[in-house]
């Protein structure tokens, strides 16, 4: 207990100079979490993924559909469990600032293949029986005040006209990494409109979402479906929902990559302004810790002094950091919405900063507390005045 109040005292020696370090400490921390968390929300929708869940879209790219016939086909294919369809639809509300996913669905066949969109039975009942329902997410819905029952207009970009949709449900993710920012209704609306307006752009399908029974026979699933297809007029890519989603973020792969570079060079600065900051407390006290030794103390002692030191303003000032970070991540968070639906600090990232205070800690004290025990008793009284 004598040597944890010596430590204090000691830090608090220079008042200034270790509130200072210890802000220095804490918008680092902030910055470090913000930044990976950034990183996460990148991935989110990658970590989301089912490993029982493959896409199948056009080999050639997302832009071009497949034939509504390709349905069947892959149903009879040896492993697969369940097919839903599914096309963006890329509608506008009311401003192009309003952006949220929207997505025409085959009902049933796609809400059983996630279940993770948790919803109450008398509203996907409500859902599958209005032609002109939809299902959305809880945070769209509270974004944009919508209740069951209102009429959410929509003005069609790549399917153009004017659209309406009836919200019959509102669904909730199974857990905090789900994304609750989307809207689903009928694909046979759509197509039924289509058929009428544009019968050319009738029974085409985005992408066929399939629904397998074992994740380990994923690849050879895969290629039975492509190879059902090959040398078509539509050839097939059939990829597992996770390498669907990372084939995204493989466009800002760049991106993501300086993020984090960042985030380390503001552990590697701090660190480096903590060192400072010990090695001038250190230096100051060099006849102190000549007195110790003269007094009998050995330099396990001062090296221990320097150590604490060190460790109680990076940890105090590390807790500090991430405890301001919750309510930093959240409020981030909702401006950013539209842009990263799943933001949240990830018991991964805290770890992380737990091991980022501690390393900077650790190698701040490192030189000065060598310093100290090897200093000569002559030495170090010589350095008084």
């Amino acid at each position: 207990m004598y040597v944890l109040k010596l430590i204090i005292r000691n830090a608090f020696r220079h008042r200034l100079r270790t509130l200072l370090t210890m802000l220095g400490i804490v918008i680092a921390v902030l910055a470090f979490g913000l930044l990976q968390t950034v990183v996460d929300a990148w991935y989110a929708g990658a970590e989301a993924a089912s490993s029982t869940r493959l896409v199948t879209r056009n080999a050639i790219s997302l832009v071009f559909p497949l034939p509504i016939t390709y349905e069947e086909k892959i149903r009879q294919v040896a492993g697969v469990k369940t097919i839903s369809r599914a096309n963006w639809f890329g509608g506008v509300y009311i401003d192009k600032r309003n952006f949220f996913p929207q997505f025409a669905v085959d009902g049933r066949p796609y809400l059983d293949l996630y279940p993770e969109y948790r919803m109450p039975p008398d509203q996907v009942k409500a859902f599958l029986v209005d032609r002109k329902g939809c299902v959305v997410g809880r945070k769209l819905a509270q974004t944009y005040g919508w209740r069951l029952g209102d009429t959410v207009p929509l003005r069609g970009t790549i399917y153009p006209g004017s659209w309406e949709f009836v919200v019959r449900a509102i669904y909730q993710g199974a857990d905090a990494g789900t994304d609750e920012s989307q809207l689903f209704f009928h694909w046979d609306y759509l197509n039924e409109s289509l058929k009428l307006t544009t019968p050319r752009r009738a029974n085409q399908v985005g992408i066929f979402l399939v629904g397998i029974r074992d994740a380990d026979a994923a690849a050879q699933i895969s290629r039975a479906i492509d190879a059902m297809f090959k040398n078509s007029l539509a050839e097939t890519l059939t990829e597992t929902e996770k390498a669907f989603q990372l084939g995204f973020i493989s466009m800002t792969e760049a991106i993501v990559v300086a993020i984090r570079i960042v985030s380390f060079v503001i552990i590697v600065i701090i660190m480096a302004v903590m060192a400072n900051t010990m090695a001038m407390a250190a230096r100051e006290r060099l006849s102190e810790y000549a007195t110790l030794k003269a007094l009998g103390f050995r330099p396990r002692f001062l090296s221990g002094l320097i150590f604490g030191e060190s460790m109680f303003i990076a940890l105090a000032a590390g807790a500090l950091g991430i405890l301001a970070s919750f309510p930093l991540v959240a409020t981030f968070g909702n401006v950013m919405a539209k842009l990263f639906p799943v933001f949240q600090i990830s018991v991964e990232t805290l770890a992380m900063q737990v091991a980022a205070v501690a390393v900077v800690g650790v190698v701040a004290a490192a030189v000065p507390s060598w310093r100290a025990a090897r200093v000569g008793i002559t030495e170090g009284l010589r350095a008084i005045g």
